[in-house]
């Protein structure tokens, strides 16, 4: 029996749920990134797998959980190679035949199944769906539930059973950023972009990032490496990171008590309290994503590659760095940076 249908996958009360899965180790983003923060135990028995070659297209890597409650098994089937890279229909029509085998042979009497090789793998659902139509159709005793390739659920519906990270200077200084960057008694969340922004500031007041690497981006100064550090704190200090969505505009809220519990781990270290008060009263006034952008940007050309004395060849600077920068920042916003930066000691005066 076959069953289309939309919403949480992981909510599905069948026995076995399918995981859509590479073959290089990594959940990074999407389904697979639900999948290892609701069952982390997998998440190592897959990675593990992926290093012994184990993990290949047309075959399953079958997860038993060993419980009573639903699901039992979660089956990671192949539907890229590497992460990067896009799905091939074929290797999808290969792992169906294997998935409709490996059912069969566990007597599995119910599945829930994403949109296979959709979303992150870019195949149009139109060519895959029939495919596993007349894959399931082939095993018409087990309970197909098939979902729809509608978005992921709301970050705050997505189950999280990854251990609750400790508190450390790095991440207390990212939560601690953020809160001192939203207005008391306001519920509006923060963007990505501005997270990105905060933290750039604080590293270039002096502290220490290990690993936190900026460089030249589409939205100004970038550290991919903040998306693992969210992805760590999302679903214990922080929603709405969700599926990994790496979007500039990804909004962000913190959750109740992770300021507070931030706050009391930086009491051990002024030095960065002292960085966070810096970078406050550099930023009064740009609190929003274009002026966090604008801030940043004009500071890189400035500092970084010493592409800039003045506020007309920051502006320049700025024009060739893309065209949306050239149509977004006029030459007052520019200026108004400029002298900013330079008031507060951020740029040296030209002589």
């Amino acid at each position: 029996m076959i069953e289309i249908t939309q919403g949480n996958l992981l909510d599905a009360d069948v026995e076995a749920v399918v995981n859509t899965v590479n073959t290089e180790g990594v959940m990074g983003k999407g389904i697979a990134l639900q999948f290892r923060k609701a069952y982390p135990e997998n998440y190592e028995a897959y990675r593990k797998a992926c290093d012994a070659r184990e993990v290949q297209p047309g075959r399953m890597f079958i997860f038993d959980r060993s419980t009573l409650t639903f699901p039992r098994y979660i089956i990671n089937f192949p539907t890229k190679r590497h992460w990067r890279s896009k799905s091939r229909i074929a290797d999808i029509e290969a792992g169906l035949d294997a998935l409709i085998k490996d059912v069969q042979r566990l007597k599995i009497r119910s599945v829930a199944v994403p949109p296979l090789g959709c979303g992150n793998g870019e195949l149009n659902w139109t060519d895959v769906l029939p495919r596993m139509r007349a894959a399931f159709a082939l095993a018409p005793d087990v309970r197909w539930m098939v979902f729809e390739p509608k978005g992921a659920p709301k970050p705050e519906a997505m189950k999280n059973r990854t251990a609750r990270p400790r508190m450390t200077q790095g991440r207390a200084a990212v939560i601690g950023l953020i809160d001192r960057y939203l207005v008391p008694g306001f519920d509006y969340p923060i963007s990505l972009l501005e997270i990105q922004k905060l933290v750039y500031f604080l590293k270039e007041a002096g502290e220490d990032f290990p690993r936190v690497d900026f460089v030249k981006h589409h939205y100004g100064p970038y550290a991919d490496v903040l998306r693992h550090v969210l992805e760590k704190l999302e679903g214990h200090f922080i929603t709405g990171y969700g599926a990994g969505e790496n979007k500039p505009d990804t909004p962000i809220h913190l959750l109740p008590g992770a300021a507070e519990e931030a706050a009391v781990f930086l009491k051990k270290h002024p030095e960065t309290l002292s960085r966070f008060d810096r970078v406050a009263q550099l930023i009064e006034g740009f609190e929003t994503p274009l002026g966090m952008e604008l801030l940043a940007t004009v500071h890189w050309v400035a500092a970084r590659e010493h592409a800039a004395s003045s506020p007309e060849t920051a502006l320049r600077a700025i024009q060739s760095w893309s065209t949306r920068k050239a149509r977004l920042m006029s030459p007052e916003q520019v200026s108004a940076a400029w002298v900013r930066l330079t008031e507060l000691g951020w740029l040296q005066p030209a002589n």
